[in-house]
């Protein structure tokens, strides 16, 4: 650790030294729950072919591989959605250059806080989770969060989907057999606690952790991008999430849904395509 109030581990340090000694526009990849930032490695190829340096910190404290991570599910436990929102901030702020910010998931909604703290370049934000003031709640949401939810013990817990759970809410969009092949490369443990911020931000008079600011002019250019099949993050939420920051930010806001993708278009197969619209957005404001 680089300090005594540091959160960044020595690998993440590593990584911010390169971009900084890069002359290139730096990437941060955001991941979310049930993933670590190791999924992210072919969209750091792609990008960094692109022209761009990249860098994928952990949540606070992620075990450094899958293998560890599924031997110590207990690590992931009490992760809070601001306290791993201030751990990518304090990245950010050891950058030369504000960053283009790209997340996934809890990944998604973190990107969106990071935006309205108006700290990135240009931001993508995947199938992101809902943030406070996101109202619909589709059916195949709840079922996908009710493996953590059902049980309030959760919200202190690292939990592990089963297949069948990672099947609705994950690959539903995809054979059995990429399925289960993205199962055994890429499932950990997550924690509770962000799905228990997130069911309940509507209800929280103070905002909480979930709340993001969609008015801040220096958020700058915002694509939220959803997948058509998606069970865990609907159209519904992110078509939400994209009409409040539309309505509320002068910066540019623009949607797009990938037809016939579920919840895993960032590690699936398809990745490409919808790296390929991520990379468009981002080339149209860095040179």
């Amino acid at each position: 650790m680089s300090d005594s109030t540091s959160t960044l581990a020595d690998w993440e340090l590593v990584e911010i030294a390169r971009a900084n000694e890069s002359d290139r526009t730096p990437v941060v990849f955001v991941h979310g729950l049930w993933l670590l930032s190791s999924s992210w490695a072919p969209w750091r190829e792609f990008f960094e072919d692109n022209g761009f340096v990249s860098l994928a910190p952990g949540w606070p404290d992620d075990p450094a591989t899958v293998a560890e991570a599924r031997e110590h599910p207990e690590a992931f436990a009490k992760k809070m959605v601001q306290q791993v929102t201030d751990h990518y901030l304090e990245a950010i702020a050891a950058l030369d250059q504000a960053p283009v910010v790209i997340g996934h998931s809890f990944g998604g909604l973190i990107a969106q806080k990071i935006a309205g703290g108006g700290v990135a370049a240009v931001t993508v934000s995947i199938d992101n989770a809902p943030f406070k003031g996101v109202l619909p709640l589709p059916a195949s949401s709840l079922k996908s969060a009710a493996p953590v939810l059902a049980n309030p013990a959760n919200a202190g817990r690292g939990v592990a989907l089963t297949w069948e759970q990672f099947q609705y809410g994950w690959v539903n969009a995809l054979s059995e057999e990429e399925g289960r092949r993205l199962f055994e490369e890429h499932h950990v443990a997550a924690a509770g606690l962000p799905l228990f911020q997130a069911a309940f931000a509507n209800f929280n008079p103070f905002g909480g952790d979930t709340e993001v600011d969609s008015k801040n002019p220096a958020r700058g250019p915002l694509l939220i991008i959803g997948g058509e099949k998606d069970h865990t993050v609907p159209p519904a939420i992110t078509n939400a999430s994209y009409k409040i920051q539309a309505k509320h930010n002068i910066g540019i806001t623009e949607e797009i849904v990938i037809p016939e993708r579920g919840h895993s278009l960032t590690i699936d197969s398809g990745w490409r395509e919808v790296a390929d619209e991520a990379l468009a957005f981002v080339q149209r404001f860095i040179e």
